[in-house]
């Protein structure tokens, strides 16, 4: 195809790259200011070439020595392109002819690693745009999220439902359709918080080169934030269950769940404890077991849950237990607490 093509260059060095004997780019291919550049395997580069219809063209890619300790560089290529407002409104028009629309978002090597901290939880590029314009073409749109970490969520109220991957492998295909066509049910739990801005992350910015651990144990849903977008624990299946009892004896929880949905289902029961008094030093309620109930529709599962001796104990030169009443809940997730009994220690 004749026209505006787009070629782009990974790498971590000094590199040319030419097509069809023009140089496109001479010159080292990281910022200097940004470390980060490092740890993603150097920075990306994109170049538009004008390229004829049918006419082979030679592109090369050449790093040169002088590099950091290793070699590392990658070349991509994106055929013309009618831009991507052309592409946006492609995306709605389709929708609105769709029975149900399919939206694929996520992060992406660049904004998200190991190796450095994000900027911010937004979506890269005009992804939220994206899914409100399809949202907007047909309510009955699902999102899809393949992410490895909480992300921004402007447009979760416009749509149907959303489904967090997690970075699947090799058979995410598969397993995505057998739970997007109801063969197989999304039967994960949140194992973090996620919050609806930015701001209500915790900073990851050092002051004079220092970056303080003063939240102490207040982190994350032990911080207990106000308004999460989707807290703690938080996950949704195609049946509904209802918590009938809660039981402690010798360290052990006994919880009574029941199906009460019309099809087969799945639930996490998950255990918090916190002290009946409030302490201003200790958090409100922390996760200390969970089990998985399986049950056809009716059908009533008990759950024996262990409750470990660490639970009650704090480090003060060495475990030291803390003894008092203790508020025992089954919850469905750190938000939506059905059962509670105390124990005391």
């Amino acid at each position: 195809m004749g026209g505006t093509h787009e070629l782009a260059i990974v790498g971590f060095g000094d590199f040319t790259l030419t097509a069809g004997g023009r140089t496109l780019f001479e010159g080292p291919l990281y910022r200097e200011q940004d470390e980060s550049d490092v740890f993603r395997g150097g920075a990306e580069r994109r170049f538009p070439v004008e390229l004829a219809e049918g006419e082979p063209v030679d592109v090369t890619l050449t790093q040169h020595g002088g590099n950091p300790g290793f070699v590392s560089f990658a070349i991509g290529h994106a055929p013309p392109s009618p831009g991507p407002d052309a592409l946006l409104d492609e995306a709605a028009r389709a929708a609105a002819e769709a029975d149900v629309a399919v939206v694929v978002v996520g992060t992406t090597e660049e904004v998200e690693s190991e190796g450095f901290d994000r900027s911010t939880l937004a979506l890269p590029g005009r992804q939220d745009e994206l899914v409100s314009r399809v949202a907007a073409a047909n309510p009955r749109t699902v999102v899809v999220v393949n992410a490895g970490s909480p992300v921004l969520m402007p447009w979760a109220g416009e749509v149907a439902a959303i489904l967090l991957t997690w970075f699947p492998g090799q058979e995410a295909g598969a397993a995505l359709a057998s739970v997007l066509l109801g063969h197989s049910e999304p039967g994960g739990r949140l194992p973090t918080t996620w919050p609806r801005r930015d701001a209500d992350a915790l900073p990851v910015t050092p002051t004079d080169g220092t970056l303080p651990y003063d939240e102490g144990v207040f982190l994350g849903y032990r911080a207990d934030p106000a308004d999460p977008l989707f807290p703690f624990g938080h996950g949704l299946g195609y049946t509904e269950w209802t918590y009938e009892s809660l039981s402690v004896e010798d360290g052990h929880a006994a919880v009574t769940v029941r199906n009460t949905g019309a099809r087969q289902g799945r639930e996490v029961v998950q255990l918090y404890a916190g002290p009946s008094t409030p302490d201003p030093a200790r958090p409100r309620r922390w996760l200390v077991g969970f089990a998985a109930a399986e049950a056809e529709p009716g059908e009533a599962v008990t759950l024996r849950v262990s409750l470990p001796a660490r639970a009650f104990q704090v480090w003060d030169g060495g475990w030291r237990e803390v003894p008092g009443d203790y508020l025992i809940e089954a919850a469905h997730s750190v938000a939506d607490r059905r059962l509670h009994t105390t124990l005391t220690i």
